[in-house]
Formats: structure tokens, sequence, C-alpha cells
């Protein structure tokens, strides 16, 4: 078992990353929304790429700490969501659409500039400087970390992302029963998470990890084995 010190090393190179990701994905959320006609997040102030607004006790501070306590490799977890007032949306069904793709999308956006960060590390910046070393490993987890949190929203358990893509497709009673699951989300994410059930995760975020960085590192002309 890794020891208190590797696990908070690996949280120090996380932590970076996993607040802009977070933070990166709400303000995508609350932009979609204002340019689908719903400005209630620009109004609350949450059209913002400061952190603070975006912090949630149990996403942003709880669920990382549970994760570097138990060893988990990646961090799981979201930042406070953005205000969102759908009967606002020029065409609700599809702006419910487009605005809950939207931050699973810009995770996977961020996914692919890490990627090619990374790469433009390892291509242009000397091996002695440094800051060679945390900045590579910050990149390259931020490329994991984005997909990881991307999937992970991607769950079509209320309030994720992936439920509200659903309900966009669903007649008006029966969204409103399926959105009535939220009430226990919280406990069956914290059963999920300690039964391990995330791993089953764990597939599609290597395989994207993989194909992404190894995509990016062609577009640079690295080694294959810097890759890996």
């Amino acid at each position: 078992m890794d020891s208190f010190a590797e696990r908070l090393q690996m949280l120090s190179v996380q932590l970076v990353p996993f607040i802009m990701a977070v933070v990166f994905h709400e303000y995508a959320h609350g932009f979609a929304a204002n340019r689908w006609g719903d400005n209630t997040a620009k109004a609350a102030g949450r059209l913002t790429l400061n952190p603070v607004p975006h912090m949630d006790p149990i996403g942003t501070v709880l669920f990382p700490m549970i994760n570097m306590l138990t060893g988990i490799n990646l961090l799981f977890g979201w930042a406070k969501p953005v205000p969102i007032n759908p009967t606002r949306f020029k065409h609700y069904r599809q702006g419910l659409f487009w605005v809950s793709l939207a931050g699973p999308g810009m995770n996977f956006l961020l996914a692919t500039l890490s990627a090619a960060i990374f790469c433009a590390i390892l291509s242009w910046v000397p091996r002695d400087f440094y800051l060679f070393e945390p900045l590579a490993i910050m990149a390259q987890v931020s490329v994991s970390l984005n997909f990881a949190l991307g999937f992970f929203n991607l769950i079509p358990l209320p309030p994720l992302d992936g439920s509200k893509i659903i309900e966009s497709f669903l007649p008006h009673e029966m969204a409103r029963k399926y959105e009535s699951i939220s009430q226990y989300s919280f406990f069956i994410l914290m059963g999920l998470l300690m039964t391990g059930a995330f791993r089953v995760l764990e597939f599609p975020i290597r395989f994207a990890t993989g194909v992404t960085l190894y995509s990016m590192g062609r577009v640079f002309g690295l080694p294959e084995v810097y890759l890996q």
C-alpha cells in the first residue's frame, strides 16, 4: 500500500488539474446556458473562471480527501453546480441537451489540450529545467483526470449531466419522476465509490487517455517510449 506521503505527493500534482477541470466544466455549462437564452449563471456571478465561487464542500473538498486517504489513483469530484433555468432556453429540449453536454465536452477538450501540452513539454522543455518533471506529470495527469470527470458526469444518475441528456428526450412527467431519484444520488454515489463499482470506468478512461496521448505524440513526432 502506498504511504501517506506518496498519496500526498500524488494529490499535489492532481490538485491543480482537478480544480481546473471542475471549474472549466461548470463554466462551460453556464456559458452554454447563456448562449441558449438563460443568463441565470451570469447574473449569479458564476460565469467566471475564478475557482472560489465554484467550489463545493463535498465535491471539491470531501471527495478528493476520501480519494487521497483510500489510495484511489484518480480524483473524483465536482464543483458547485451553476444555477440554470431551462425554462428560459430558446428551445427547451435542444438547450437542455447541449447545456448538459457542454460540461463533459469541456473536459474532453481539456484532456486533448493537456495531451498537447504534455507533448510540447517533452519536445521543447529542457530535461534539466527544475519544473520539467512536475509540469510534465501535471499535464499527463490532466489528460486522465479530465477523461475521468467527463465519463463520470455522463453517468445517467440525477443530477449528473448524463441524466439531463436523457431527460432532454423524455416526456415531461417521465422526466420529473426520473429527476426525483436525485434525493438518493449522494448515497448511491458513496456506495458505488466504497464498493469499487467505479472501476468499470477504468477501461474507457485508459483507452481514451492512451489514444489521445499516442495521437498527439504522433503530431509532435515523439517516440512511442515517451508516451507509455
